[in-house]
């Protein structure tokens, strides 16, 4: 009796597969409590079938950042190019708990001492802040309410949105990230909505 053969995955599919699991496993355990061996299983691979694709676990978390941030810009979510995208990007955060989640653990896991991703989250965070100023300049001029300049706006705007993604995930039937981002950008514009 012939047994069929079991085809094994493409090169670029097992790599998403491992981010994925890699993503997951951060999300529950964060970085350090996070374990090679514990993704590996999650894919049905050994430790160093992961490590094939990935050359450690430092290596994995970047990838895992660098992907989440691929996806956010292969939907325009991510480049907002005006205060009105801000709604857009945080309806499309609310379609995406699994990466919301490992984001927002990766992202305060990261203040702690020697973590491999500070140097990622403090560029992105730096980044983030200049588009975001950009766009409130361009749209609101520099007088804002409450002697606001664009960067505090961007600041003050970025950590809405960061602590309205951790109450969703700690609540979503009671947050509505979306709509709540949208009455700040309006609190910004200085009208009622």
């Amino acid at each position: 009796m012939t047994r069929p053969l079991r085809r094994r995955a493409q090169p670029e599919q097992r790599r998403a597969q491992i981010l994925t699991a890699a993503r997951d496993v951060f999300a529950e355990r964060g970085y350090r409590g996070a374990s090679l061996a514990a993704v590996a299983e999650r894919v049905g691979l050994t430790q160093q079938g992961v490590l094939h694709y990935y050359p450690s676990k430092d290596a994995l978390l970047i990838e895992v950042l660098r992907r989440r941030d691929a996806m956010d810009k292969a939907t325009d979510a991510n480049e907002p190019a005006g205060l009105h995208d801000v709604e857009r990007l945080v309806a499309f955060n609310a379609t995406q708990p699994g990466i919301v989640q490992s984001f927002t653990v990766l992202s305060a896991e990261s203040v702690t001492e020697n973590h491999p991703a500070k140097p990622f989250f403090v560029e992105r965070y730096r980044d983030v802040r200049a588009r975001i100023a950009d766009a409130i300049r361009e749209e609101l001029g520099d007088e804002l309410p409450a002697g606001l300049d664009a960067e505090g706006a961007a600041s003050l705007l970025i950590a809405v949105m960061d602590g309205l993604q951790v109450q969703w995930l700690l609540s979503p039937d009671e947050v509505d990230m979306a709509a709540l981002a949208g009455k700040f950008v309006a609190l910004l514009r200085g009208r009622s909505r």
